[in-house]
């Protein structure tokens, strides 16, 4: 039995990183991305697969799905669930959703999307550099989010 929480504790483990509930309003964009740093850095209890731990950086423009007109920044922790027979089954995501004004600045930046998977031999410290060396993460940074919010969903 592994000593790892398991992928069924991971959005409240990414809500006690956020201290959700214990603000009135929504951090910074640097203190969430700090608090998902240190969620991705977790390990839990998943499948003996490459793919079985992934994160994920993402944006794409501007949206209107619960409410106003706004830049969505996602940042997602997959995991892949084996069924019975162990094959895959399905994924289960955690996403940390950051919504912030549509300014000009932010709407120009298009979309990007870029993973990491915590087996596949790849270094976590240089993804992140490499994520928060970009052009866009300056724009992202400077802004600061009108919404925060966790949610978890199979897929």
């Amino acid at each position: 039995m592994s000593d790892r929480p398991s992928i069924g504790e991971a959005a409240d483990l990414l809500r006690a990183q956020l201290g959700m509930g214990q603000m009135s309003n929504p951090a910074t964009t640097e203190d969430t991305w700090a608090a998902f740093v240190r969620f991705g850095r977790m390990r839990f209890s998943t499948a003996n697969s490459p793919d079985a731990d992934g994160l994920l950086f993402q944006y794409g423009g501007v949206y209107a799905f619960d409410g106003p007109e706004a830049f969505s920044l996602d940042l997602t922790r997959q995991f892949e669930v084996l069924g019975e027979s162990g094959d895959h089954d399905h994924f289960v995501q955690v996403h940390c959703e950051l919504a912030y004004e549509p300014v000009p600045a932010l709407t120009a930046l298009g979309a990007f999307n870029s993973w990491f998977f915590h087996d596949s031999g790849e270094d976590l410290g240089r993804w992140l550099e490499a994520l928060t060396d970009q052009d866009a993460w300056t724009v992202i940074r400077e802004q600061r989010p009108v919404k925060v919010a966790v949610r978890q969903e199979a897929v």
